[in-house]
């Protein structure tokens, strides 16, 4: 008996010692490091740990964000990370904009849904999730991590933030907001901008940056291989009412109004 409860707390003390403060960590996470859905029940009736929504845990009476509910679910196993403007601005790259963000952007591959204990909890911020094969299930490339409190997240690393941020354009993503955050991106990498312009589906997108990234006279745009890029046919439409861009075949907003 005495035994079985030195176990127990050793695994309590193991728990809370790689426990994150901040962090959200799911039943099935917690299941895998070996802890029973009995021993996870009576750590909660003895006030160690906090339901954050059915699924998922974080220690008692922590303080959780966004942030922590990214680390439970890329700690799970799923491929969500933030990307487009939210990891931009994370880098430091949109400085103009509000100090608090009032919407995360995230991005999984096809057919990928947030669990319900994720979409269902009141995050602060107003998240809008997008599941797209983007880049050619491109998942270990373009990445970065983002430290926050006691732990760290995947986010989209400068080059590939930028082209997920076209991809939000115009619905959920300002076309001119979106120019002037292309304009401080003074330092990508153009290998890894190269890479991921061959490897993006999506004409809109790569039609999109490149009319801006030449718009802003970036030194690395000139080390790309456009040649290689395939930009598709025929017209695309991006801004209603814009002006029409003979070299990328697209419809963008008048210089007048960025």
């Amino acid at each position: 008996m005495n035994i079985n409860k030195n176990n127990e707390v050793s695994k309590l003390n193991n728990l809370l010692s790689e426990w994150p403060k901040g962090a959200v960590i799911t039943l099935s996470r917690l299941k895998e490091k070996g802890y029973s859905r009995q021993l996870i029940d009576k750590y909660k009736s003895s006030r160690w740990l906090e339901v954050v929504n059915a699924g998922a845990y974080k220690r008692y009476k922590d303080t959780i964000d966004w942030y922590g509910g990214l680390y439970g679910l890329q700690h799970s196993g799923l491929h969500i990370h933030a990307g487009a403007k939210s990891a931009l601005e994370l880098q430091g790259f949109a400085h103009y904009l509000a100090p608090r963000m009032p919407r995360v952007y995230l991005f999984g591959p096809p057919q990928t849904r947030l669990p319900k204990w994720f979409s269902n909890y009141q995050w602060e911020q107003e998240v809008i999730f997008t599941s797209t094969n983007l880049f050619n299930n491109l998942l270990n490339k373009g990445f970065t991590e983002y430290s926050h409190k006691e732990f760290s997240v995947r986010i989209s690393a400068p080059e590939r933030a930028a082209l997920e941020m076209m991809y939000h354009v115009p619905d959920k993503q300002g076309f001119g907001e979106a120019f002037r955050i292309l304009e401080n991106l003074t330092t990508l990498r153009p290998d890894l901008v190269q890479e991921l312009l061959i490897r993006c589906h999506s004409v809109k997108v790569k039609r999109l940056f490149m009319y801006m990234s030449e718009k802003a006279d970036h030194a690395w745009v000139e080390e790309l291989s456009p040649e290689k890029v395939d930009f598709g046919r025929g017209k695309r439409v991006i801004v209603k009412n814009g002006v029409f861009d003979k070299k990328y075949q697209i419809t963008v907003e008048a210089e007048d109004n960025l």
